[in-house]
């Protein structure tokens, strides 16, 4: 069955968060692309025992460059969201459609302001309690993704 919609890693650093990543995405169909410069090898056992026996169970696509990604877009269609801790609206104010595309920045600088740039309108939130700055990103790629679900509602 084809993903309905792609989790996009922007040059991720976590082999752990990758791997959980990559295990979320195998358990609910949905395609893991790896875009830019990774903090990690992929055969690291880290990432291994993360995904653990998922990582054939799920479709991943890399790019060399966010430029090479968009391309991809241009090409298959479907919307980005960018998840940031600088965004203003929280995920339930979107409508997920399937060929969504959503895009998570590294653990530690989140996603270059040059591609913060190119669509302000399309910045998502996660809502937090108080000064808190962000979840875990495994974690933020979860509630990403289930919402998604829970709008879209695949049939698994």
């Amino acid at each position: 069955m084809k993903p309905f919609i792609s989790v996009v890693l922007h040059e991720p650093e976590i082999p752990q968060n990758a791997g959980n990543i990559a295990r979320l995405c195998a358990c609910t169909n949905v395609r893991l692309i790896l875009v830019g410069k990774l903090g990690f090898s992929m055969s690291n056992k880290y990432m291994k025992r993360s995904g653990l026996d998922y990582w054939d169970k799920v479709e991943i696509l890399k790019f060399v460059s966010y430029e090479d990604f968009l391309e991809h877009v241009r090409q298959t269609g479907g919307n980005i969201y960018y998840f940031t801790t600088h965004g203003t609206k929280p995920h339930f104010d979107f409508e997920f459609k399937d060929g969504d595309y959503f895009v998570f920045g590294s653990e530690s600088k989140g996603l270059p302001s040059w591609i913060m740039e190119l669509d302000k309108e399309s910045h998502i939130r996660l809502p937090m309690y108080g000064e808190l700055r962000s979840l875990n990103l495994s974690n933020t790629v979860a509630v990403a993704v289930y919402e998604a679900i829970r709008q879209i509602q695949p049939k698994f």
